[in-house]
């Protein structure tokens, strides 16, 4: 066997309308299917979908920091430091806090929060022969200047 891609993410949120709010207003992406008050689906065009929203209530307790679990999900934005100055700019025009940035030599990113504090990277990447030539340049992290 041999996994071929990854197909899609499901994120428990509290507040399933909150949640679509950030993902489809804030982010950008395309809502396509509903399961009643309890489920969306987003499709960033290529798949079916590639994320899904499951709403657990106000009550979900979040998890512990150094607790096992999803540490961040990364969308990918553009293939310009352009493209991800404009997208900082969308970010802050609306409010959204931006947590860091870095530069990962492979790509280059920013990280903010969901309404459920989940972390989300946008992204854009550098030339593929970097990885391709030297996949342990993705183990870098330095300061990202925008």
């Amino acid at each position: 066997m041999q996994i071929k891609s990854l197909g899609h993410a499901v994120l428990k949120v509290r507040n399933l309308e909150r949640s679509v709010q950030f993902y489809r207003d804030q982010l950008g992406m395309k809502e396509v299917a509903r399961i009643q008050n309890m489920m969306v689906f987003f499709s960033l065009g290529a798949n079916h979908h590639d994320l899904g929203l499951m709403q657990v209530g106000d009550a979900a307790e979040t998890p512990a920091q150094r607790s096992v679990g999803l540490y961040h999900l990364a969308f990918k934005v553009g293939d310009s430091l352009d493209e991800l100055r404009a997208c900082k700019q969308h970010l802050e025009q609306n409010g959204i806090p931006i947590l860091g940035s870095s530069d990962h030599h492979v790509s280059q990113s920013l990280y903010i929060q969901d309404p459920d504090g989940i972390e989300i990277e946008l992204y854009v990447d550098a030339d593929p022969a970097i990885w391709r030539d030297n996949p342990a340049a993705l183990a870098t992290v330095k300061p990202l200047r925008l």
